[in-house]
């Protein structure tokens, strides 16, 4: 049995190289709001946007970053965190700010 992926590999031998540049335009425009180490799982802190493998937000840690904890703080804080997790949060938060500072609004509201 095949699966997907052996599926696409066959397939995209099979395509001319301007049909490859146009399937690469439609997965580029599907991965634009993606952003590598952040998910959203409904179910989980409410469908926040969260570290992958954990159930940290984005929120929190921006809001702990606000109050001045460091890098350095938050990763002894929050042993399965990476560098590149926090890197990753960073990245989220600068692109959907408004977003964030909403869900850290709400969260000191409740």
């Amino acid at each position: 049995m095949t699966n997907t992926l052996d599926t696409i590999r066959q397939l995209l031998t099979e395509i001319t190289p301007a049909e490859k540049a146009e399937v690469l335009q439609w997965i580029a425009h599907d991965l634009g709001n993606a952003f590598p180490g952040i998910e959203r799982r409904p179910g989980v802190q409410g469908g926040a946007p969260c570290i992958v493998r954990t159930r940290i937000p984005v929120s929190t840690l921006a809001a702990l970053r606000e109050m001045g904890a460091s890098d350095a703080e938050l990763l002894q804080d929050y042993p399965t965190l990476t560098a590149q997790d926090l890197a990753n949060a960073w990245a989220y938060y600068d692109a959907h700010r408004a977003e964030i500072d909403q869900e850290i609004a709400d969260d000191e509201a409740a």
